[in-house]
């Protein structure tokens, strides 16, 4: 047990969660970030070494064949992985942390059931707990995964009596727990309940749009951590109660963020099918009399090339074609004709915390030049032109004036509010929420339709001849 070990190795435990500590610190601005990354696996490293050291790990060829295997894994992943498609790799690393969680529940339980020892009252409900956080972090994860990979459908999945059926699994799960605590040697009541646990994740997330993955995976991503705290207290170590709170406590704080910047409880972000009827509601009923004007990227390009300042708006649109290169070279461009150029980034912007900061900073787009919404949105009544490049809901204007749209109260980027408004976008699709956008229909907007990648790069060729 940690109580017994070494002086040496509970002082590299709290170094270890130092660096954690520091490193989580480090994260939270964009240019410290990749400093704040390294350290924290500084120190996760450290507190894996010294873990091995411990008497009480005895196959050491399994855990180096184990170590083997989940590096070439990751590197490979990281590697291979286009960052588009990070959100998915960031729900599918949630759900196995989820997962490796659960196993050590279970392998502890399997172990003190085979040997016929007593399990003693903290212990079990350690591991029944780890199995409920684990199985529904797994599971979650991986439909998570599937919605965002196209799988499954983005909208809300939902059936009759859907949280009646949840709500009676749950009390399963609680009557089952309390047998087990009771009668800790019932392998088919710890079975039972393991099995409850992954199906609750499961019908946790098909409910739950596309355009809630956001909070979703910071949500998940907190569960993981709530995890390995929850094994910490199972083998006793003290470094994993440590870290797993860390996470957990950091996930929900991320959450509650993103919670904010939808204007949303996370009740409603897990109950409310959101999305899934929105279109009936709001603006997004007869469109019949209204019209856009749409120009070509000739017309863009003089129009952004003779502004003072431009304000870019990135969205999902950008990842899905994979502009963001293109968008930092047409930055360039109108920086050389004298342009001010800045990025308008929305806290849900994507499928992730963060999504747009991580494609711009793969196109090397200077931290600096990144905005926040509360910073940015003061600017746009001085801003020439702001570009809006495949992003839908997080500048519908509907947000902050139609009380009937669900949307509503939702903080936006305010770009109707320059001077002049371009929006790249393939056609006149509805947005994640399922609404009509009223900025496409605004006398100051022009729409550019077309894929980002190709616009913005005939926007750039245009704008190099001016």
């Amino acid at each position: 047990m940690n109580d017994f070990l070494p002086t040496g190795i509970q002082l590299s435990y709290l170094l270890a969660a130092s660096l954690f500590i520091l490193g989580l610190k480090k994260l939270g601005s964009p240019a410290t970030a990749r400093n704040g990354n390294v350290i924290a696996a500084v120190g996760m490293l450290l507190a894996i070494v010294v873990t091995l050291l411990d008497q009480n790990v005895l196959n050491y060829q399994m855990i180096l064949v184990g170590l083997a295997i989940g590096s070439v894994v990751g590197a490979v992943g990281a590697y291979a992985v286009k960052m588009t498609a990070m959100p998915q790799m960031v729900g599918l690393l949630n759900g196995l942390g989820g997962a490796a969680s659960a196993l050590v529940a279970v392998a502890e339980f399997w172990r003190l059931l085979e040997h016929s020892q007593t399990i003693p009252l903290d212990v079990n409900i350690s591991i029944v707990l780890d199995v409920f956080i684990g199985g529904i972090t797994f599971t979650g994860s991986a439909i998570a995964f599937a919605k965002l990979q196209g799988i499954l459908r983005g909208t809300p999945i939902t059936y009759p009596l859907q949280q009646p059926v949840n709500a009676l699994l749950l009390i399963a799960y609680v009557v089952g727990s309390v047998f087990l605590v009771m009668s800790p040697h019932n392998l088919g009541i710890f079975l039972g309940i393991t099995g409850i646990s992954l199906l609750l994740g499961v019908l946790f997330v098909i409910p739950i749009g596309g355009g809630d993955m956001p909070v979703v995976i910071s949500l998940l991503n907190s569960l993981s951590g709530l995890a390995a705290a929850a094994a910490g207290f199972v083998v006793m170590n003290n470094m994993l109660i440590i870290a797993g709170a860390l996470v957990g406590a950091s996930g929900l704080i991320l959450t509650q963020i993103m919670c904010k910047a939808m204007n949303r409880s996370l009740f409603s972000v897990l109950f409310g099918a959101f999305g899934q009827a929105a279109a009936g509601g709001g603006t997004g009923g007869d469109d019949g009399d209204k019209s856009v004007r749409s120009i070509d990227p000739e017309e863009g390009a003089m129009m952004l090339g003779y502004s003072r300042s431009v304000v870019i708006v990135p969205g999902y649109g950008m990842a899905v074609a994979q502009a963001q290169h293109s968008v930092r070279e047409l930055a360039d461009q109108l920086e050389r004709l004298g342009v001010d150029v800045k990025y308008a980034i929305h806290p849900v912007a994507g499928r992730m915390p963060g999504h747009m900061n991580v494609l711009l900073a793969e196109a090397n787009v200077s931290y600096d030049l990144l905005c926040d919404m509360e910073d940015i949105n003061p600017q746009f009544e001085q801003t020439d032109v702001a570009l809006v490049i495949g992003a839908n809901d997080v500048v519908n204007p509907s947000a902050r004036s139609d009380a009937n749209s669900p949307i509503y109260g939702m903080p936006i980027l305010e770009v109707d509010r320059a001077k002049q408004t371009i929006v790249i976008k393939r056609g006149m699709s509805k947005g994640f929420a399922g609404v009509d956008n009223d900025l496409f229909y605004k006398d100051k907007t022009t729409m550019l339709f077309g894929s980002a990648k190709d616009m913005v790069g005939k926007l750039v060729s245009e704008v190099k001849q001016l």
